[in-house]
């Protein structure tokens, strides 16, 4: 009858082993936690002490160029929005030190509403500071969307090489009602309204209602048209009939088409047209404190994860 309470002995003692072993494991992960906690407060308060704010209102209370990026698909869900836009150019607008707001562009375009909210804006700015130009300048890509904002500028400069125009409007999706039938799938979409589900890509198309979106993105393409012969006036060259056809031209040719004023680089606008060379950057950027504290959430959750995991594995008996 020994051997039996030697053996419970010994799964005892080794269930309490293990037992002592997950408590300092579980405590170590506490301490690092804590000390992880602590080490970003501490460097979350040393950031929100050194923003850098003060050196930008530093150089604010000088003469320069006041300058807003717009960069990358202007969408509502992007950081190319027209808040952002909008909000960074009425604050170049409104320091007195600005001696001209220039809007640097490197996009493909996106979303003709974002566009025409910016396009509206830097209108009424320049109705409200009747005194203070802004220039648009196109880096490597200013299309479709991206111009839409820039011909609202009082000038547009760009690289010779840079890629401009694209006045046009696109929209397009896939059929697949031939790949389901060749498979076996029998589609089921239920709608109220008779025309509810015209671009669903799994249902035939029908010729009216063809002929219906290719009436909306006519009707759009002319709200861009017009946009683009208000901003640029007398300055196109309106017997190209390719201009609004939706191609894009080099800055040459957009020099030659009157799409652009002139060739240059924002160093250049800042430099030789407004005379002001000392440019601050009015862009919206989310804050060191707001990407710190995104960074913490994700490194916490990491954490927390890798715990559970080790946690659990440790739990199982062997």
């Amino acid at each position: 009858m020994q051997e039996p309470e030697n053996n419970q002995q010994k799964w005892l003692s080794g269930f309490m082993k293990e037992t002592f072993k997950e408590q300092k494991r579980t405590r170590r992960w506490g301490i690092f936690f804590k000390l992880l906690t602590f080490t970003y407060l501490f460097v979350a308060l040393f950031l929100f002490m050194n923003t850098g704010v003060l050196d930008k209102d530093q150089k604010n209370q000088q003469p320069h160029t006041a300058m807003v990026v717009v960069n990358g698909v202007i969408a509502a869900d992007k950081e190319a929005n027209a808040n952002n836009i909008v909000s960074a150019l009425r604050a170049a607008f409104k320091n007195e030190q600005s001696k001209a707001v220039m809007l640097v562009i490197n996009s493909p375009g996106g979303s003709p509403v974002q566009s025409g909210y910016v396009n509206d804006e830097i209108k009424r700015l320049r109705g409200i500071y009747p005194n203070k130009k802004l220039y648009a300048v196109i880096a490597e890509l200013g299309a479709s969307g991206g111009y839409y904002m820039a011909v609202a500028a009082d000038q547009i400069y760009a690289d010779k090489s840079s890629l401009v125009g694209s006045i046009g409007v696109t929209a397009s999706s896939f059929g697949f009602v031939d790949l389901m039938e060749k498979v076996g799938v029998e589609r089921r979409h239920y709608t109220s309204g008779e025309h509810k589900a015209f671009l669903d890509p799994f249902s035939p198309a029908k010729v009216e209602e063809a002929e219906f979106w290719q009436g909306v993105l006519d009707s759009t393409h002319q709200q861009f048209i017009k946009v683009v012969e208000e901003g640029r006036g007398d300055r196109l060259v309106k017997d190209n009939k390719d201009l609004y056809s939706g191609l894009i031209w080099n800055g040459e040719q957009a020099l030659a088409l009157g799409l652009i004023d002139g060739l240059g680089s924002p160093g250049y606008v800042a430099r030789e047209v407004i005379k002001a060379e000392e440019i601050v950057d009015y862009s919206f950027k989310e804050s060191k404190l707001e990407s710190f504290t995104k960074s913490l959430g994700l490194s916490i959750g990491e954490g927390v994860g890798e715990l559970l995991s080790t946690s659990s594995g440790s739990l199982t008996l062997r």
